[in-house]
């Protein structure tokens, strides 16, 4: 196949994945188009076997990673975490939604960074729904909250995102010091995510809250799942040290919890498997096959020549600006799949400014992240709707300014540590 029907053929592999990503047809898991196309890319010559095989054993730990943190997420749900967290809020907003929104925040913020934004989306955004029923305040900046939130606050583990987990292969940076370089970036744009929402939603938060809602009682706290995930994280630093992949690690946590409940029969094998979400991983794994075909039959060379070089600050806002914009264009996964091969040359600044971009960046469009068009089901299965224009006015307001704070941020971190 000559290079421009390569080309051709690859990115148009790639829309048909990302539009049936968006749409999911019948309710059909992303992975019976992306599997197919994967397929396809290969047998065409439009991607060599071998760079294929190449790309699969890249993603393979980072795969095994992600289902490990699926389960772990699922059982602490089992165990009563969220309905706990869902208590808690309850508890402390008493009624007052700008408490409500702060209790949000705190909470969201934590479990994304923590369980990663699937447990935020799939698990604690249900929850915020109850929550805001029970309290009689008007759900919608706690419920888009946590879609923003998603996003947003996970950049300060490499296990709060799936992106992240590829920029910490990339990087080469210990767990610990991932954490740390982070860190500031994640307080920043949290930060400035919340006085955006203050402003934005001034309105809903003033409507007072019937005076007569119970609250409801003490949550009880799942001390279990709270230690396994405690130690998991101590884990993953200790494992660092060692050089031990921290894939091991949450297989490790995976197991606990799933093994307490498979022994208390809570749960049977097939829950296991389920909660990993199989197709999920699968639609991952030949994602990435599509987006390495279209980066090897040009984009690759396009993005190099706009890819800035350096680290300065001028140079980091330059790269996140970039990955921002292609993360909406083409989605954050593939813009990160794309990206990190030409940022990695320049070192870890380099790579978390992309990082900055692609996980604050997608909270512009619906389409930016897998965890948006989520979220957005979510929201519709709850008889709530979301406006594509109060959504686009808000990530207008939030994303350029938490974008600018948290690559200010990076850049302070990067000389400091």
């Amino acid at each position: 196949m000559n290079t421009p029907l390569a080309a051709a053929v690859s990115a148009a592999l790639l829309i048909a994945v990302l539009a049936w990503a968006v749409v999911r047809p019948f309710g059909w898991p992303e992975a019976v188009m992306a599997v197919p196309a994967a397929g396809v890319a290969v047998a065409t010559g439009a991607l060599s076997l071998g760079h294929a095989r190449a790309e699969a054993e890249r993603l393979g730990p980072v795969v095994g990673f992600l289902a490990a943190v699926l389960v772990i997420a699922h059982f602490c749900d089992v165990e009563g975490l969220f309905q706990a967290c869902g208590a808690w809020m309850a508890r402390w907003a008493a009624g007052r939604p700008v408490r409500l929104l702060s209790a949000v925040f705190a909470l969201a913020s934590a479990i994304t960074a923590v369980l990663s934004l699937d447990a935020t989306i799939v698990l604690l955004t249900p929850v915020v729904f109850a929550t805001a029923a029970r309290t009689g305040v008007r759900p919608k900046p706690h419920v888009y909250a946590c879609t923003h939130l998603s996003n947003t606050a996970s950049l300060l583990l490499p296990v709060s995102n799936l992106t992240n987990l590829l920029a910490f292969a990339a990087s080469g940076l210990s767990f610990t010091r991932f954490a740390a370089l982070m860190a500031l970036p994640w307080l920043a744009a949290i930060g400035v995510e919340y006085l955006v929402f203050r402003r934005f939603f001034v309105r809903d938060l003033a409507a007072a809250a019937p005076a007569d809602r119970a609250v409801g009682a003490a949550p009880r706290l799942p001390l279990f799942a709270l230690v396994t995930v405690a130690c998991t994280l101590a884990g993953f630093v200790v494992a660092s040290l060692f050089g031990v992949e921290p894939a091991w690690v949450a297989a490790g946590g995976a197991l606990v919890l799933a093994g307490r409940a498979l022994a208390r029969r809570r749960a049977t094998p097939l829950t296991v498997v389920r909660a990993a979400s199989p197709a999920f991983l699968a639609f991952v794994l030949a994602l990435g096959v599509v987006v390495r075909a279209v980066v090897d039959n040009g984009l690759a060379d396009v993005l190099g020549h706009v890819m800035p070089d350096g680290t300065g600050l001028a140079e980091l806002l330059a790269i996140a600006a970039l990955a921002a914009l292609l993360a909406n264009l083409i989605n954050n996964l593939p813009a990160v799949l794309v990206l990190l091969p030409l940022a990695a040359p320049a070192g870890p600044g380099a790579v978390l400014a992309v990082l900055l971009g692609v996980n604050i960046g997608p909270n512009l469009t619906y389409a930016g992240s897998l965890a948006t068009l989520l979220w957005r089901r979510i929201v519709h299965q709850h008889e709530h709707d979301v406006n594509l224009g109060e959504f686009t006015r808000l990530g207008l307001l939030a994303v350029p300014s938490s974008l600018a704070v948290a690559v200010v941020a990076l850049w302070g971190s990067l000389l400091v540590l």
